[in-house]
């Protein structure tokens, strides 16, 4: 973080500095630790340089030149939908900087900050890295420019990017760099130092982006690499928009997925395949680095997104949900990638040796909770599947839906001395638990806190088929059994999601019904946001689902998306009237869930 640590350390010089929009935590959750962590245990001198001054190149320059390469991100966020709103206000706080202060990072964080190093150090090589440079990875709808943007790799003059979960891709990406002498010997062609040479092996790293000249093509091999519609094709047509994310989506499974090659002017993007999954022995390995899971000493305020996740475990990464608004399929992916119990046991152990531990673990979970130790008999590799989801809309005959790896884990980590209970915080796929009574009598009437959260997201059947989310009746087969089997008072709590897609203010005053029938407490609402790399977004931007054409009702309007969301939200006194039971309900509810 300062020179004067680099000084105590008795470096000269870091080998990499990481550069990041959020405050910096040593914690497993947070994107810059466990980069830093994975390359210091390969043997690098790894520098960060957090919330850095973007107003000027200077301090970029604080810990020097590093020896090798600037890894940046924005953080654990896409740094604008960190500062907006659905309806594009600005948010007025950003629970990943001290003291929860909006403000510490730029609009467009990742290209900012690349642009100010590139200014300070023209000769340094620039690897783009986190959510935001994943999720733009091609070109993309923006919703904050209303319009589609080219690969963040050409705004942010970067030389490489690396997608997913990048432990793979930056280790490799710092070997080849270290072995070749780093930037003391000319060993690369980057897009945009170009006087120096392409080396090969840098530029076939599954779950990496590079920018190549159009002369450059014959180095390429084709049999294993599909063109996409270009840039300017894209912005142009809505049909080549979507026929560019069929592909695109079509090519993203990690064991048979082809490189992309883009257009952009005259230059090209090169997107090699994702990494493949880590195998358990590799996550185990990944966190059991020596996080000290706490922020940097020279913070004196607290990083409120430490405080959600301070007495959490990570069991696994990935989903197979296949959402069409969420951006897992393109970040982690759909593989499961699950760590073991050994592993999940060992980090409980170290939280319940805190003193500050209070003998409740407050998750343990993923993206979706009930997905550990689950996964796909066949794993794609097989008849080369394509399926962007596993569940939906109905369940895949290849899927291994029993979750009693879970129902062991919770066994295993009761008896750590210490622990008196444990949560799930996470979300939960009810139409996954409803596969396995031993897990959701043991969830339900055990592992609850209060309120369990599931993600219907709506109950109109056309909503629900643009979604990829399950039938209504699945739904409502849960909550017979949740509250059968409740042996407390707790309440489910649904998310839902207005102006999707497909929705119309009718379909929200449906919503509003079926919650009322079900008496259903209403905790959060979130007012689509269509993010870049997603079906979704682009449905919302050309008004068709890319897979189907079925064209679609898109609301746009910001009175219109105002007008769904206050259907349940300004109008939830309705739901209760009348009711003192139901009342009483939401009071308590509204009293334990968290601030947004």
């Amino acid at each position: 973080m300062t020179k004067t640590e680099m000084d105590s350390l008795g470096w000269e010089q870091c080998d990499i500095i990481l550069v990041s929009g959020d405050a910096y935590v040593d914690h497993p959750s947070f994107g810059p630790a466990i980069i830093g962590r994975v390359l210091e245990a390969q043997g690098f001198k790894v520098g960060i340089i957090a919330q850095p001054d973007w107003h000027s190149p200077d301090d970029f320059t604080r810990l020097g030149r590093p020896r090798l390469f600037f890894g940046v991100t924005s953080g654990n966020i896409d740094s604008m939908l960190h500062h907006y709103t659905a309806n594009k206000k600005l948010r007025h706080d950003d629970p990943y900087s001290p003291g929860g202060r909006h403000g510490l990072r730029p609009n467009r964080a990742a290209i900012v900050y690349s642009n100010l190093i590139r200014q300070a150090y023209k000769d340094v090589p620039i690897v783009l890295g986190g959510i935001e440079a994943s999720l733009r990875r091609l070109a993309h709808y923006d919703y904050w420019d209303d319009a589609a943007r080219r690969s963040i790799l050409f705004d942010a003059r970067a030389d490489l990017l690396v997608y997913g979960m990048g432990e793979k891709a930056i280790g490799r990406i710092a070997q080849i760099l270290n072995t070749e002498g780093g930037i003391q010997k000319p060993v690369l062609r980057l897009a945009n130092l170009p006087d120096i040479r392409m080396d090969l092996e840098l530029q076939d790293i599954p779950g990496t982006a590079v920018i190549i000249r159009g002369s450059e093509l014959q180095n390429i091999g084709t049999s294993d690499t599909v063109e996409l519609p270009s840039f300017e094709e894209v912005s142009a047509s809505k049909e080549a928009f979507n026929r560019a994310f069929v592909i695109a989506a079509n090519e993203a499974n990690p064991y048979f997925g082809k490189r992309l090659l883009q257009k952009h002017g005259d230059r090209y993007l090169l997107v090699n395949p994702p990494a493949l999954p880590m195998n358990s022995e590799e996550l185990d390995a990944v966190y059991a680095l020596p996080f000290q899971r706490q922020p940097h000493p020279s913070y004196t305020e607290p990083i409120p997104a430490l405080e959600t996740v301070k007495w959490s475990v990570t069991s696994h990464r990935g989903c197979y949900g296949g959402c069409s608004f969420c951006t897992l399929f393109f970040h982690q992916g759909p593989v499961i990638q699950s760590r073991s119990i050994e592993s999940i046991i060992n980090e409980i152990e170290l939280l319940a040796r805190d003193p500050k531990f209070k003998g409740i673990i407050s998750d343990i979970g993923g993206p979706t909770a009930n997905m550990y130790g689950t996964g796909c008999k066949i794993d794609g590799r097989e008849r080369f599947c394509r399926k962007p989801s596993c569940l939906a809309p109905q369940m895949c005959e290849n899927l291994k839906p029993g979750q009693h790896a879970s129902v062991k884990l919770w066994h295993e980590a009761l008896k750590v001395p210490g622990v008196k209970n444990i949560f799930v915080a996470s979300g939960v796929r009810y139409d996954l638990a409803l596969h396995d009574h031993k897990y959701s009598k043991e969830l339900i009437q055990k592992h609850t806190g209060g309120h369990l959260k599931v993600a219907p997201e709506h109950c109109a059947a056309n909503v629900l088929k643009q979604m990829n989310k399950p039938a209504l009746s699945v739904f409502i087969e849960f909550i017979k059994i949740f509250r059968h089997l409740s042996k407390k008072e707790q309440y489910l709590v649904p998310y839902l999601i207005s102006s999707h897609p497909g929705c119309s203010y009718d379909d929200m005053l449906d919503l509003k019904s079926f919650l009322k029938r079900n008496d259903l407490v209403v905790e959060q609402v979130q007012d689509f946001i269509p993010l870049p790399m997603t079906a979704s977004a682009a449905m919302y931007h050309t008004g068709r689902n890319p897979y189907s054409g079925q064209e679609l009702f898109v609301e746009k309007t910001a009175a219109g998306k105002l007008r769904q969301r206050y259907v349940l939200e300004a109008g939830r006194g309705d739901q209760w009237e009348g009711s003192g039971k139901n009342e009483r309900k939401y009071k308590r509810l509204k009293q334990t869930r968290r601030k947004p």
